[in-house]
């Protein structure tokens, strides 16, 4: 096919019925790709290779917070002065590679990123986190007084492990660890730690994340200080605690943390209780509430003596006695008075029933008086009350007799 069957089939739009030739389209990617121009970018270099007789070296540039790489064509000289491990600054062209189908950069300048940049970087960052509110003490969650289950975020076999759980194991023998070792330095650390703290975040038995690493250069030490990292610190939902390098160490991962220990051996101590602390506390508190109780007992048991000995509950018959002796008293009054009232009643009474039998006209008929009263039983009182032959009737001590007057 000539260049302007080229052409014209470029010219087209691809379909079912006419589709592009596999040329075409690297062509026309290489072609779009062409017009961009230079970019600078930061990485760090995971691979560096110079193949013996080949001008180009090879670089593979890694993005430090996430699994990301993109690899770098230059001139070998460029390259010179280079290596793993290192963070580095590109000026380079962004080309496809048409018979491979591949991306890359062509390089043409590199710098090294020194201590002095990452420094000041890591300054804006801090300064940035602190403005949202990453380092807010009042965000802090306190560590919970006995995990059921701790998780750790260590190297493979590091002497940072084996200081964490040594020394929780010695605190607290009962203490489970639940163990994510991960790459804790270079380009791929801040991805593994990231994956691993989202694990153990959403695992429901973990009640603390401690990330634990031993000392290191600065460079060592920056996977610690990435900002990708440190907000996912900040949005888990578990405790998190920071344990990296010494003491004068302190990545930003340090302020982020709800704890920061200055050593794995100290974060070791801090995510569980001393047992043997615990135990002497536990017999401190008991011999105290012994101490107490018997106190208590003791005052009881004299309050208790002393209400005892009181007369009342010493004799404690002797006041129903007296009361006894009072009542008996009462009785023998009343008694008195009941007669005595009595005795001038009866006095009354027959003093009553004397003259009311002298005043009788029961007795004026006992000395030989008689009644007389009409049929209507009126008294008669004066002789002319009644007529001659009228009938009258008599009443007499003894009993009524029928008169008649004459």
């Amino acid at each position: 096919m000539t260049n302007a069957t080229v052409t014209d089939t470029a010219s087209t739009r691809s379909s079912a019925e006419q589709p592009w030739p596999v040329r075409v389209v690297s062509q026309k990617i290489g072609a779009w790709i062409s017009r961009l121009g230079e970019v600078w970018v930061e990485g760090q270099i995971t691979e560096l290779t110079r193949r013996p007789g080949s001008p180009m070296a090879f670089v593979t540039l890694r993005d430090p917070s996430a699994e990301i790489s993109l690899l770098i064509t230059c001139r070998r000289s460029i390259a010179d002065g280079l290596s793993e491990g290192s963070r580095v600054v590109a000026r380079a062209k962004p080309e496809f590679y048409a018979a491979r189908g591949t991306l890359s950069l062509r390089a043409s300048e590199f710098r090294a990123v020194g201590i002095g940049e990452l420094l000041a970087r890591l300054e804006q960052l801090k300064a940035l986190l602190s403005a949202e509110g990453l380092f807010a003490a009042e965000r802090k969650r306190p560590l919970p007084f006995l995990p059921h289950r701790v998780g750790l975020i260590t190297g493979r076999a590091s002497a940072a492990e084996r200081d964490v759980l040594h020394n929780a194991a010695r605190r607290w023998p009962a203490v489970q660890f639940e163990v994510r070792t991960v790459a804790v330095q270079g380009a791929s650390a801040v991805p593994q730690v990231i994956a691993a703290l989202g694990e153990l975040d959403a695992h429901l038995g973990v009640d603390v994340i401690i990330i634990a690493r031993g000392g290191g250069s600065v460079e060592d030490l920056l996977p610690f200080s990435d900002e990708a990292l440190c907000r996912a610190v900040f949005g888990c939902t578990t405790p998190v605690v920071s344990a990296i390098g010494h003491e004068p160490d302190s990545p930003l991962l340090d302020l982020v943390a709800d704890v920061r220990c200055s050593t794995p051996t100290d974060a070791g101590k801090r995510v569980v209780p001393d047992l043997a602390e615990q135990t002497r506390q536990l017999m401190v508190l008991r011999d105290r509430a012994r101490r107490c109780v018997t106190t208590l007992i003791s005052r009881e048991q004299q309050r208790l003596h002393a209400v005892r000995s009181r007369p009342i509950f010493a004799a404690p018959m002797t006041m129903v006695r007296l009361r006894a002796d009072e009542l008996e008293g009462f009785i023998g009054r009343a008694r008195r008075h009941l007669n005595h009232s009595l005795n001038l009643a009866e006095s009354e009474v027959k003093q009553l029933r004397a003259r009311t039998a002298a005043l009788s006209p029961q007795a004026t008929l006992d000395r030989g008086y008689a009644i007389v009263q009409q049929r209507s039983g009126a008294v008669v009182r004066q002789p002319d009350q009644v007529q001659t032959g009228e009938q009258v009737r008599l009443r007499l001590a003894g009993g009524e007799r029928a008169a008649c007057i004459q």
